[in-house]
Parts: C-alpha cells; sequence; structure tokens
C-alpha cells in the first residue's frame, strides 16, 4: 500500500473469508495483510500460514518455535492492506468505507501528492521499500550507487526487500547478469554426462596408473570411478564453503568504492533481494571461468583421467548446489524432510545470521568451522 494512500478497514468476517492458496490474508493485532505471495516463499511451507489464515499470528511471530527477526518483521509489512475494524461488522458500512477512502485518493491524486513515476513504476507497487527515503535510487541502476553508501553498505544489503534489483543502464548488461534456473542443466549436465563416459570408457582400458615413486604405480580400475566422482563432490561442498563465507561474505572497507561495488555485483545483490528469481544462479559465462580454472588445476596435478574423472564429480556438486540454491528459495519440501530443514536453515542466514550458516547444499563445513546458526532460546 503507498505512504500516501489511506487505511482501508476490513471487518472479522471479511478477514476469514480469506483462507485459501488463491486469497490468504492473516492478523497481526489489528493489521492485516494479504501474504498470498508470501505462502510458497515461507520457510516453514505454505500449509503453517494456510492453518493460520484469517486469525491473528502475533503469537507465532514471537514463537516458539520460532521468533521472528526484524527483517521478516520488516518484510511482512509489504503486504500490509489495511486495519481490522472490530466496532462494526456490517457490509454496509465497509462499502461506505471504501468510498470515503477513494475520494481521499482522488483528491490527493489531483493535488498531486501521488508521484507519476511512482504509478508507472515497473516493479510491484507493494514493496517494503520506501523509494523517497532509502539510501539509494531504485529507478536507476544500483550498481554504481552501492559504494557510494560506504559505511552504510553492510547495514543496507543485509535488510532483503521484495524487488527486482538493476545492476545496469545498458540493456544487453542488464540482460547479461540475468539467468533463468533451467540454464544450468541446459549447458552443465551435457558436460557431466558426456565427461563420465569419456572417464569411465578410458579407465576400462586398464592403462591409467598412479605413480607413487619412480618405480611404483597404482592401476586406476573403472571400477574407481564412482570413488573419484563422490571425492570432487566432496571437494565442491568445501569450495562452495570457502566461497560464500570467505568471498560472499568478506567484510568490504567502508572507504573502498569498488570493493564494495564488487561485493554487490557477486553476491550482495542477492541478500539485498533474495527473491529476485532472475538472479539466484551464476550466468553459464561467470561459471566457466570458475569451473575451467578448476579443471586446468585438477588436470595438471594429477594424471589426466584421474583429475577429469574428480572434475566431473565437482561439476555435478555444482550443478546440484546451484539447483538446490534455488529450490530453497522458491521451492515447498514437506515438512520434516532435509530439504525442510536446509530451507529453514538458509533462509536464517539471510534474515539472521549473515555471518553464519554459509553451507548452501549441505551444513557439513558449519560444524568443524564453528559457524552453525544457533538453535533459538526462548
Amino acid at each position: 500500500m503507498s505512504p500516501s494512500t489511506s487505511p482501508r478497514f476490513f471487518t472479522e468476517r471479511e478477514v476469514a473469508r480469506h483462507c485459501t492458496k488463491e486469497s490468504c490474508w492473516v492478523l497481526l493485532g489489528t493489521r492485516v495483510y494479504d501474504v498470498t505471495a508470501f505462502l510458497r516463499m515461507h520457510p516453514g511451507g505454505e500449509a503453517l500460514i494456510l492453518r493460520r489464515s484469517g486469525k491473528d499470528v502475533s503469537q507465532e511471530m514471537e514463537g516458539p518455535p520460532h521468533r521472528h527477526s526484524e527483517n521478516a518483521r520488516r518484510w511482512m509489512e509489504q503486504y500490509y492492506i489495511g486495519e481490522l475494524d472490530r466496532d462494526s461488522g456490517s457490509d454496509e458500512a465497509q462499502s461506505l468505507r471504501e468510498k470515503r477512502t477513494a475520494g481521499k485518493m482522488a483528491e490527493k491524486m489531483t493535488e498531486g501528492k501521488v508521484k507519476e513515476e511512482d504509478r508507472n513504476s515497473q516493479y510491484n507497487p507493494r514493496s517494503s521499500v520506501d523509494l523517497d527515503k532509502d539510501l539509494v535510487d531504485w529507478r536507476k541502476p544500483l550498481l554504481w550507487q552501492v559504494g557510494h553508501l560506504r559505511e552504510k553498505y553492510d547495514e543496507w544489503v543485509h535488510q532483503p526487500v521484495n524487488r527486482p534489483i538493476r545492476l545496469f543502464g545498458n540493456p544487453f548488461l542488464e540482460a547479461s547478469s540475468k539467468t533463468s534456473w533451467y540454464w544450468v542443466p541446459v549447458v552443465w549436465l551435457p558436460i557431466v554426462f558426456y565427461l563420465s563416459w569419456y572417464c569411465y570408457t578410458s579407465l576400462a582400458k586398464g592403462t591409467t596408473s598412479l605413480p607413487l615413486t619412480s618405480d611404483v604405480y597404482i592401476l586406476i580400475h573403472k571400477y574407481t570411478f564412482p570413488l573419484l566422482f563422490l571425492m570432487g563432490w566432496f571437494l565442491w561442498s568445501f569450495i562452495e564453503y570457502c566461497i560464500h563465507r570467505f568471498v560472499f561474505h568478506m567484510k568490504m572497507p567502508a572507504h573502498n568504492y569498488y570493493l564494495i561495488t564488487l561485493h554487490f555485483l557477486l553476491h550482495g545483490q542477492h541478500h539485498k533481494s533474495p527473491f529476485d528469481g532472475s538472479r539466484l544462479v551464476f550466468p553459464p559465462v561467470v561459471a566457466s571461468l570458475v569451473v575451467g580454472s578448476f579443471y586446468v588445476m585438477l588436470s595438471s596435478l594429477l594424471p589426466e583421467i584421474v583429475g577429469i574423472s574428480i572434475f566431473v564429480g565437482a561439476l555435478w556438486g555444482y550443478v546440484a548446489y546451484d539447483m538446490s540454491h534455488y529450490y530453497l528459495h522458491f521451492g515447498s519440501p514437506k515438512r520434516g524432510s532435509y530439504m525442510y530443514s536446509l530451507k529453514a536453515y538458509h533462509i536464517r542466514h539471510h534474515f539472521e545470521h549473515q555471518r553464519a550458516g554459509f553451507g548452501v547444499s549441505s551444513m557439513l563445513w558449519d560444524f568443524p568451522f564453528n559457524t552453525v546458526i544457533p538453535d533459538e532460546k526462548f
């Protein structure tokens, strides 16, 4: 709801009628929220919200089992649609109230208080961003602005909003910075399948060996390929953790415009707008630089087929990571499943614990490096 719009009033009976996937409303005290668009994003699953639709969720927001963060409360405000009127439940009163509100809105438009650019904006008008009070101008490309935030950048970037990010003014560069999720399997899975076949058939020839000393060699049998593949997958999980923790969440020096800009390009944009579906997976061109470097490193350190066998396992790990990451933001895993707990874990990383919970496709490496998101205490 635009700040210049007078709040609508709803009766308890009217709120209670909105209890389906197609229209789901909840109350927070006397404030009414239409959370239909949030159902599939909710880390606890849409069923949890639907069971409480038409009701006050104040107690659930406070917990247990989960106390919602300030970021989560700020996020919820974008779904605010009006106030609960406990004094009058008649439809006639509601109709009169709506007419009164429409009249006030018309007067404000006539006076010029509703800005033309906001009404014609390409963005969703339901936004947790106040365009006139935010530290950046969302009507312009953000990439060249964030570096000027200096010491305010870290706090700003970790206050998530539900708006699409525009990085560049140039249409070609902007289009190149976005990727639909399906391009990851389309580009990389054929390479995974081909290299897996190539490595297995090459090892089957019985000519691949691993030197231990100048005189001692170990023959690498074709049945060792699954083990090498799993080694590569395991290696990727460690690389994933290190990149996420030490590169994507590096503390940027407040005085360095260029490092802040680079951080926003690599990962800050995702934390600012975690549900921008076009920016949840890596563009193949960018990913190919990392993939290519990893391939060169392994093939130069190990016998060719051994190195490629480990590489293809790591490449599969990367595909699984990117697909898992997309699913953790937009999927609805079954309650009690591993992916359900992983989704809740990752969303807590976004909204509460940005300095912990760096595992995405797995929590494995958070344990030895002591970055596990702590359990909540009440």
